[in-house]
């Protein structure tokens, strides 16, 4: 136990000094409050865009607080999962090819406990960005819209927040089989792509998958309840998570073996 904090206060340190901190909820917190505030000034933009007739109105429904929020969790469809990627993707491969993996590995530390520090430092890094983000576009959509209960805000951060889960488990597992950066990214993202794709074209056979949890989070913002299919696609994903974990530990197993 003492080895794994002592290796997550590393990973920690590490993600300060390398800017993750900083630039990752700055990132997020942009892509959150644009939604809101395009939202609410359209109509602004859209005159100012020109192009209108003479004499036109442009008459654009208000939205609700809870459809606001559906929007924002479009937008980090696939910038937020490329933004997820490309803070994690690096945790591995940069220590293989500076070789301070060889080191660390030559200490009394298991396969488990490394992934692990890994795993959890990232996971820490990106739900603190993304709940400062979901928390900042809440705050925008109460003023601007209607309010939404923070209860309805929390059960929704914690759907979507299953999505971050999935991506870190993927592209760690992903890092323990290619070893350079583009690499990683690539086939991550390409997986993680595929999987939303695959959602899209046949709802009806991936109805448990977690290219499912942005319509999951988004019913539990207008139902304000957790439905059977939230609870299906839910555990779904928390068990294909737990399976990446756990090839990425035994896939680095047989590569400390290898090295040994």
């Amino acid at each position: 136990m003492n080895q794994f904090i002592v290796l997550l206060q590393k990973e920690m340190t590490e993600s300060i000094r390398n800017g993750k901190w900083i630039w990752l909820p700055i990132v997020l917190i942009i892509i959150g409050i644009s939604q809101p505030l395009t939202s609410y000034y359209m109509p602004q933009i859209l005159e100012m865009a020109g192009n209108i007739p003479d004499g036109a109105t442009i008459d654009i429904p208000t939205p609700s607080g809870e459809e606001v929020l559906m929007g924002t969790l479009s937008q980090f469809g696939m910038i937020g999962t490329l933004l997820f990627v490309l803070a994690v993707m690096s945790v591995i491969a940069q220590e293989r090819q500076n070789g301070s993996l060889t080191l660390v590995m030559v200490r009394p530390i298991s396969a488990l406990q490394y992934i692990g520090s890994k795993y959890v430092a990232q996971l820490v890094l990106l739900l603190v960005a993304f709940f400062l983000s979901y928390g900042f576009t809440w705050y925008y959509t109460n003023l601007l819209f209607s309010d939404v209960a923070w209860t309805v805000i929390i059960s929704s951060f914690i759907v979507y927040s299953l999505w971050i889960v999935f991506v870190v488990a993927v592209t760690i597992f992903t890092g323990t089989v290619v070893k350079n950066n583009g690499g990683i990214a690539g086939a991550s993202i390409l997986f993680l792509g595929a999987i939303s794709l695959l959602t899209s074209l046949l709802p009806r056979f991936m109805e448990w998958s977690p290219g499912n949890l942005r319509a999951a989070a988004s019913m539990v913002l207008l139902e304000g309840v957790w439905s059977k299919d939230v609870w299906m696609v839910v555990s779904c994903t928390v068990a294909l998570s737990v399976l990446f974990f756990a090839l990425a530990v035994w896939r680095f197993k047989r590569f400390e073996s290898y090295n040994g």
